[in-house]
């Protein structure tokens, strides 16, 4: 598709013929895509780190920060030592199912190159998707807190990276095979959330419940932690969604407007929902309940309207919310932080309401030419069934090749004493 460049010469007005990128640097979106990189950054350290510390118990407390912190280091030298070429190097046909390995080690990579298609430059795109890259095996630390090792945590989570999470990513955002068909995942329902969810799931499932679950009641040591890391979350979501765009335009502040209505909507769902059934509302309702919203707005945020936003939220809350409870209480799986029925389920409605809001008769941005709202949601359903199955495959894989060479859960009794003290010989809180 060609632009009409209005340009100035003499006094008179000539109309070049451009591409719709640029092939020159532009600044206003690079300062946005800058922002909403260290937003991104933020939403892992210190958001979910906060978010995650707050609701395991005191004995626990650094454990959970200390595997938040160490993903982001582990995630960022694989990055760059080549996962990030590995999705993104799109050498066309030929790597419809991995890219290619041209930017391993971003060795010719100078501060002029510009990001394949796209008028930022590189360094920027590559931070922006690295930290897309860090959150999403942060996110499944909630399904194995408390019991995991910290060695066997490391090794999950950097080869969960190369194995699940390169080769999914590559499919819908790196120009491979599901891309192809058309799937719209915005900013990570499906990479992130359907990903992170279902590995969540099956992390639970093998490692099995933490020692005196159900029967012993397992609180929030630190409720204002939860709501602090919860409130950096919202605000880093911005960036989150509103960043991938990746430009400083009305698609991006449509995105922001329609992840802040869905946050607001599953929210107050959460809270009416459990107020009626518990008598009373809670603060980790309410704020469960933003992030379930969050989660589930993500992969439509650029494509539907407020209505939409609306809509995603309201169900996002009271889904959410239910498969919560169906999951603890009934199913009896200890997914200690409640990562599958929040991020996991919320990523699988959101991606199929992606298919019926970004239709312009309900308000969304529309669909492509020709393609219609079954369509649409036909080509989502498959993507998240690809998707959970190659996460649940690989992840039980890469726990079981763990558990045989390094070994998944502390002992009984240092589960008792606590990882803080078991793992790294230092507590959150000294007694005076």
């Amino acid at each position: 598709m060609l632009n009409l460049n209005k340009k100035w010469l003499g006094g008179w007005l000539f109309l070049a013929p451009q591409l719709a990128w640029s092939a020159d640097l532009n600044t206003g979106n690079t300062a946005w895509v800058l922002t909403s990189t260290a937003l991104v950054l933020f939403m892992t350290l210190p958001g979910l780190s906060l978010f995650y510390g707050g609701l395991v118990r005191s004995k626990n407390v650094l454990s959970v920060l200390m595997q938040c912190f160490a993903i982001t280091c582990v995630v960022s030298l694989l990055w760059l030592m080549g996962v990030y070429s590995l999705i993104f190097d799109n050498g066309g046909d030929a790597q419809k199912i991995i890219g290619g390995v041209s930017k391993m080690f971003m060795l010719d990579l100078g501060t002029a190159n510009l990001a394949t298609g796209y008028d930022i430059p590189e360094t920027v795109y590559f931070m922006f998707q690295m930290t897309f890259a860090i959150i999403t095996p942060a996110l499944i630390v909630g399904a194995f807190a408390e019991r995991m090792k910290f060695s066997a945590m490391l090794w999950f989570s950097g080869l969960w990276l190369i194995i699940v999470y390169m080769p999914i990513c590559h499919w819908i955002w790196g120009g491979g095979w599901l891309a192809d068909l058309g799937v719209r995942d915005f900013a990570g329902g499906i990479v992130i959330h359907v990903n992170a969810g279902i590995a969540a799931l099956v992390s639970a499932l093998v490692l099995g419940h933490r020692k005196g679950f159900p029967t012993t009641a397992m609180p929030p040591h630190n409720m204002t932690m939860v709501v602090t890391g919860a409130g950096m979350l919202w605000v880093g979501w911005f960036g989150f969604n509103g960043g991938s765009a990746l430009k400083a335009d009305g698609g991006a502040g449509m995105a922001i407007l329609v992840t802040h209505i869905a946050a607001a909507a599953g929210s107050l769902t959460w809270m009416i929902i459990e107020w009626k059934r518990f008598a009373r509302p809670s603060v980790l309702g309410i704020v469960t309940g933003m992030v379930a919203g969050l989660g589930t707005i993500t992969p439509a945020s650029g494509f539907v309207g407020p209505i939409g936003g609306l809509v995603i939220g309201i169900v996002a809350g009271a889904v959410c919310f239910y498969a919560t409870q169906y999951v603890k209480r009934v199913l009896v799986i200890d997914d200690s932080l409640d990562v599958f029925p929040v991020h996991g389920v919320g990523g699988i409605i959101g991606s199929l309401l992606t298919g019926v809001f970004s239709a312009k008769s309900l308000g969304g941005l529309g669909l492509n030419e020709g393609v219609s709202i079954i369509e649409q949601v036909g080509v989502q359903a498959l993507a998240i069934i690809v998707t959970a199955a190659w996460s649940a495959l690989f992840t039980y894989a890469i726990l079981k090749a763990v558990e045989k060479f390094v070994g998944l859960r502390v002992t009984s009794d240092e589960e008792v004493e606590g990882l803080d003290i078991v793992l790294h010989e230092e507590t959150g809180y000294h007694k005076l």
